[in-house]
């Protein structure tokens, strides 16, 4: 099956300007699967224009039917995950399981934002005169550019897009190139839902070229960033220098604490499920695991047993648990980050090699006493690759959970109530979960400290960063 997919500008989906396109490919079989249609500057300034348009629409229409509209989209995204899940899994590699369930959580997300633009409560603040009355409103910042990678196609969207309808934002979205067919589709359900035209646009093209427009463009009032962390902190200068309010989520290198009182089996189980989930190309993926001396062993045992059971193949076929890798760059470059760190000392415990197949798979990875001046303790592999190294303290676990300039997600282990209140305490992270995997749910605050960014795209805060605060104060006459 092939998937060409189109701009969506102004309500209607419709090729570029000129004609160019760029080529979907299948990761699972570097088969060209379908065409994408390739904005240019034309195309941008239509885009603009109908965000500026729909924003003058959509910031009239009252919180309560932005809500309704939104909860008949997130309806239509259930109705379709299925189909949408076939479209994500041959466009990005993950099993067809994975890829619905992502296509439900997005609606799980709409659904939350939905109910959340109808509580963008303001202020009355009591007045030092008579006769005067304060309040404060909360009005939409204006039309919003949101930047989403390829790694979860909808999941990435659809927390931008929420929000900033909630709020009674326009917006454009500049789509993953790699995987644009599932976005596509996450979008026509907002548009089957009744938003109006002009409200959600939708482009892709060489990403430097557009988000540089549009950043700068003063039409956008707001920008939202996923990606890695150099590109995010080019993307934030340009837009500090327009003075665009900006949210960014951006790498990690997710430390994992194992205590010796913990249940390690549970924690091999668990951690090895998040670490491998879509090919380790998560931005929370678990990667650093610092497990404390006396229980080392059987954590490094338990875990490569679970490393060793997991299925590598096509995301649509059977009894798979792990699609590949989501282009031919990523083998090449996990190869470079393994060779590095054995050279070093670390032991190559499994895998550490691409699969000599078709496609762009590679080997589920674990290495043992990896030495912190090895690459992959320092730079985020993003794929299929665990490196585990003993501590003796938990202040020396802390410290090195601390010494990397990232901090968005981390994870620990542990049956001390005292333990898991310093590790609370004490580990620089945006997000921690102790004794489970608890990340990512639409009512949870989802963002990162330090390198890893600033704002959230989860919880209750998440709206604000599309509100401004207006003081409205008057003196009756």
């Amino acid at each position: 099956m092939t998937q060409d997919v189109n701009l969506l500008i102004n309500g209607e989906w419709r090729a570029a300007l000129s004609g160019k396109t760029l080529d979907i490919v299948n990761p699972a079989t570097e088969a060209v699967i379908g065409q994408l249609a390739h904005a240019e500057q034309a195309d941008l300034d239509l885009a603009l224009k109908a965000a500026q348009n729909g924003f003058e629409v959509w910031r009239e229409m009252s919180a309560f039917e932005r809500c309704k509209i939104m909860r008949k989209a997130a309806n239509l995204l259930r109705e379709r995950a299925k189909e949408i899940a076939v479209l994500m899994t041959r466009e990005q590699g993950k099993p067809l399981a994975q890829a619905e369930a992502e296509a439900m959580a997005g609606a799980d997300i709409i659904d939350w934002f939905a109910e959340e633009g109808r509580r963008t409560y303001g202020q009355v603040i009591p007045a030092r005169a008579p006769d005067v009355y304060q309040l404060t409103l909360k009005t939409p910042v204006g039309p919003v550019a949101a930047f989403t990678p390829w790694n979860f196609p909808i999941n990435q969207v659809v927390r931008k897009l929420s929000a900033a309808l909630a709020a009674g934002c326009s917006i454009i979205v500049k789509g993953p190139e790699e995987t644009p067919a599932s976005p596509a589709e996450l979008i026509r359900a907002f548009v089957d839902a009744g938003v109006p035209a002009g409200v959600i646009n939708l482009v892709y093209g060489i990403p430097a070229d557009i988000s540089n427009y549009l950043i700068a463009h003063p039409t956008i009032r707001k920008i939202s960033f996923t990606g890695s962390t150099p590109v995010g902190k080019q993307l934030a200068a340009l837009a500090g220098q327009h003075m665009k309010r900006v949210t960014m989520e951006l790498g990690g290198h997710a430390p994992v604490i194992v205590c010796a009182d913990a249940d390690v089996e549970l924690a091999a189980k668990e951690m090895a499920a998040s670490k491998f989930r879509n090919a380790g190309q998560v931005c929370i993926s678990p990667t650093r695991f610092l497990v404390e001396e006396p229980v080392y062993a059987q954590f490094v045992e338990a875990f490569v047993r679970y490393a060793k059971d997991i299925n590598v193949g096509e995301g649509e076929s059977d009894g798979v648990t792990m699609g590949p890798l989501a282009n031919s760059r990523r083998a090449p470059a996990l190869v470079a980050l393994v060779e590095d760190a054995v050279a070093k000392g670390a032991e190559l415990l499994v895998g550490g090699k691409r699969i000599e197949r078709k496609g762009y798979f590679f080997e589920p990875t674990v290495l043992g006493n990896v030495p912190v001046n090895a690459n992959i303790m320092n730079d985020e592999p993003f794929g299929p690759v665990a490196v585990i190294r003993p501590f003796n303290t938990l202040d020396e676990a802390i410290a090195e959970a601390n010494r990397l300039p990232y901090g968005l997600a981390a994870y620990a282990y542990t049956s001390s109530t005292l333990n898991a209140t310093r590790i609370g305490q004490r580990v620089e992270t945006g997000m921690l979960t102790i004794n489970h995997v608890g990340l990512a749910s639409p009512e949870l605050p989802f963002g990162g400290i330090k390198d890893s960014g600033y704002g959230t795209e989860g919880g209750s805060e998440a709206i604000n960063n599309y509100l401004e605060t207006k003081l409205v104060s008057q003196k009756g006459c």
